[in-house]
């Protein structure tokens, strides 16, 4: 189970006090109006929830005739006005809602509801010749049960136009019960989808920009305030990541069980970031004894409940872990009024930083809690004021540094007067921090090449050396291949022996196939997981056919030796020449060397097989 919402403290101490309600719960025999909803014949997205009613529930067992039947005896009310959100109830919500569809062209909507988090959501699609569906989501379910692989549950809708259609949706879970809910056409959600993963990129970017960034300066300078803030950074973006549904879309999509620990756990790594980053950057030590000992207990304290997390069950430790996020930010606020006070300037940036990202969280819990109108400044409000959080910050340990920088040189024009090669030797260190700067930048832009673990060129970097080389074989009239090779049942070797001897498995493979292919200059990446990709100049089919076997018995014809045991690793190789005279494009060339690949684990693996009956 998850906590609604895109981040950290403020946000899931609010929407995790088992005390809130939105709204009560309707009384029995409340009265509601069964009136058919009429999608428009010219519109594309519909939002649903205030055209729908509701049942609470309260012990969680009534089934789908029993609601039918509730609506019958119009026990059903209408929603409250101008909200979506529930508060924290017991038991499950039932909402149903008569659609008719306007819309001749249209025969298939996307149900989309807008809230990544709810545990368990049962649809049931009753239509008016007797049909009826029942389909399943939510985040107790394995994230493929979704009818679009996206972050939030949705579910295919056939309204045949002009038939009155019953949907009745039930959700149960231990978050905020909040139901916004909206139909899309295919077309309409998938602009949509475009839009918002557009956006999250650039807040992401954002992210990604300042890690690297402070990143390379806590690799030059040593500062270790610029290393507590890419740490900060990191566990940041892994409880946005968390609570915003992408975890659970990209990391862990068959594992209910880890996306309801990950909320408390990254929460606590956040705040042990906090609260390590406020010590070092004030310097607390030196300026505020009894402050620095008090973030040194609420380090230990989140580290002991980060690892208690794992045991305790979820109503105990998020709750707990949220409420307690209220005493970190409000004793880091503290830290730095007090640090003000004792004229240390970089505190007031510092200040103003949590400043942003309090008032942008206090605007997405107020929506939240229907308190402000659903606009895009309060909607993302947390998002602003979490880039502006983490933008202040940066700038306020350049800032500090510009600081210290000063008052170095302040140190060498009056030692200048005393001790000339002083000075001589300060810019000497200058200048090597300089080159080091160089060297970190440099050694960033290459890694930004290769794969971290196999040390093979990364996907992106593949696709960017490819084009010319595609360019040079149209040119010249000479052959150019493509290979996709994955591993086979790499998953098992996982699970068996552990994701330390895939590792070393995945890194023995990939060395296998760059020594075999050497020879013929091709250019080899990892393309994701176990699958890499090989391109192969002057190469046609045949000869890349026999280099494709080259490595198949390499690989199988000796064991991987990891963690001192053996393990046999076969693979699948996909064959593709691509037709230089056509004026197709990268992709379609990776895509007929992918269904050679698919033909090739298909017919039983471990085996070459070439795109010449695929294409």
């Amino acid at each position: 189970m998850r906590i609604g919402g895109f981040w950290p403290g403020v946000v899931l101490g609010l929407l995790l006090s088992p005390g809130l309600h939105a709204h009560p719960a309707p009384a029995a025999g409340h009265t509601t109006d069964t009136a058919p909803t009429r999608l428009p014949e010219d519109s594309s997205e519909f939002l649903l929830t205030p055209h729908v009613s509701y049942l609470h529930d309260g012990d969680g067992g009534m089934r789908l005739e029993d609601a039918v039947a509730a609506l019958e005896d119009a026990a059903f009310a209408p929603m409250p006005e101008g909200s979506n959100s529930f508060g924290f109830q017991d038991g499950a919500f039932w909402f149903h809602a008569r659609i008719v569809n306007q819309a001749p062209d249209e025969p298939q909507w996307l149900l989309v509801q807008q809230y990544p988090l709810s545990d368990s959501i049962d649809l049931h699609v009753l239509h008016p010749d007797g049909r009826s569906e029942h389909l399943r989501g939510g985040d107790h379910r394995p994230f493929s049960a979704r009818s679009v692989r996206y972050r939030h549950p949705n579910f295919w809708l056939d309204l045949p136009p002009g038939e009155p259609v019953d949907v009745f949706i039930r959700i149960q879970s231990e978050s905020s019960m909040q139901v916004p809910l909206r139909l899309y056409t295919p077309t309409a959600f998938a602009e949509m989808s475009r839009d918002i993963q557009f956006g999250i990129g650039l807040y992401y970017g954002i992210l990604l920009s300042l890690f690297f960034y402070n990143l390379v300066l806590w690799l030059t300078t040593r500062d270790s305030s610029y290393f507590w803030y890419v740490f900060h950074l990191t566990a940041f973006g892994l409880v946005l990541f968390t609570l915003n549904g992408l975890g659970f879309e990209y990391l862990w999509p068959d594992s209910p069980w880890l996306a309801d620990k990950s909320v408390p756990l990254s929460i606590c790594l956040a705040q042990v970031g906090v609260q390590q980053f406020a010590r070092r950057f004030l310097d607390l030590r030196n300026r505020w004894r009894t402050g620095d000992r008090i973030g040194l207990a609420l380090i230990v304290f989140f580290l002991l409940l980060g690892v208690a997390s794992a045991f305790l069950p979820y109503r105990i430790s998020t709750p707990f872990a949220s409420a307690s996020v209220f005493i970190s930010i409000g004793w880091v606020a503290v830290e730095a009024i007090v640090a003000i006070r004792r004229g240390y300037a970089p505190a007031r940036i510092f200040l103003l930083a949590w400043a942003a990202f309090l008032v942008g969280t206090a605007m997405f819990v107020s929506v939240a809690f229907a308190l402000l109108p659903k606009t895009f400044v309060t909607e993302y409000g947390v998002q602003i004021g979490s880039a502006l959080e983490m933008l202040l910050l940066s700038i306020a340990l350049g800032h500090r540094y510009a600081a210290l920088r000063n008052e170095n040189e302040h140190i060498v024009r009056n030692a200048k007067h005393q001790l000339e090669h002083q000075v001589e030797a300060r810019t000497r260190e200058l200048s090597d921090a300089l080159g080091q700067l160089g060297d970190a930048h440099a050694r960033l832009r290459e890694s930004s090449q290769r794969d971290a673990l196999t040390g093979l060129h990364t996907r992106r970097h593949f696709h960017e050396q490819l084009a010319p080389m595609l360019e040079e074989a149209r040119t010249s009239g000479r052959p150019l291949s493509l290979l996709m090779i994955d591993l086979d049942h790499f998953k098992q070797i996982n699970d068996r022996h552990g994701h330390l001897a895939g590792d070393a498995c995945l890194r023995w493979a990939a060395h296998a196939i760059g020594d075999t292919l050497r020879r013929h200059h091709a250019l080899v990446a990892r393309f994701g997981g176990e699958e890499f990709v090989a391109a192969l100049p002057d190469h046609d089919l045949d000869a890349a056919e026999a280099a494709a076997e080259n490595i198949r018995r390499q690989l199988d014809s000796a064991p991987c030796e990891a963690l001192n045991r053996k393990t046999v690793v076969t693979t699948s190789i996909g064959v593709h020449q691509i037709d230089t005279g056509l004026p197709g494009g990268i992709d379609a060339a990776l895509e007929l060397a992918d269904r050679a690949l698919y033909r090739a684990k298909s017919e039983g693996r471990n085996c070459v097989r070439t795109s010449a009956v695929t294409s």
